[in-house]
């Protein structure tokens, strides 16, 4: 068995899709793109109906990855995530089919995840992703995702947009020019809406071994 960081993804109510083909493509198309820019050991793949999974040799490149997917899906679609790190074995050689702790660390944490959504906080504020792993690391890590999660789910379309801009490292001015507003509006959204925190807080995340 190997050490993996295993993530898990799903549609929320995927069924309601006006377009389930359209949905589908959308999401193959962004999975492919996260891939690309995180490096994973088994590429993002969707496994059944609208499930999706991928595994990392790092907690670093899971967590963005997992904030890549749900920023570049928003505001169209909504996902949710569960994400463990464990031993895992893969019971076909292409690495599809796999099994072991990590990966049902993963899979716990996504049942977390559907069912933190049935108690919305009085805010509405609504928590969409979950970290399960053995030790002192996994409450720090949980905590961490669900504060992010948070910060996410007050975001408007606009700046939803910017902070995925950011964390693509496009500068301010450019991301001004292809909104149609000022660089002191963007400015001001991104201290008004703690994106400089998200960006942040995702940058510290990143690196972790």
């Amino acid at each position: 068995m190997t050490v993996v960081v295993t993530l898990i993804g799903d549609v929320v109510s995927s069924r309601s899709a006006p377009d389930r083909q359209e949905l589908h493509a959308l999401l193959q198309e962004t999975l492919t793109a996260v891939t690309a820019a995180t490096d994973p050991i088994h590429p993002l793949r969707i496994t059944v109906g609208d499930e999706f999974q991928g595994a990392w040799e790092r907690r670093g490149p899971a967590l963005h990855a997992a904030f890549l997917l749900r920023l570049s899906l928003l505001p169209r679609v909504e996902t949710r995530y569960g994400l463990g790190r464990g031993e895992v074995a893969s019971l076909e050689q292409d690495g599809t089919v796999q099994d072991g702790p990590g990966w049902w660390s993963a899979r716990e944490a996504i049942t977390a995840a559907k069912g933190a959504e049935a108690d919305v906080r009085s805010d509405g504020l609504v928590v969409r992703t979950r970290w399960q792993e053995e030790g002192p690391t996994g409450p720090a890590l949980d905590a961490a995702v669900r504060h992010r999660d948070l910060l996410v789910a007050g975001l408007d379309d606009r700046s939803l947009r910017l902070l995925r801009g950011l964390l693509l490292q496009r500068t301010q001015r450019a991301l001004a020019e292809e909104e149609g507003i000022s660089p002191t509006a963007v400015s001001r959204r991104v201290h008004r809406d703690g994106l400089e925190q998200l960006v942040a807080i995702d940058a510290d995340l990143a690196v972790l071994p």
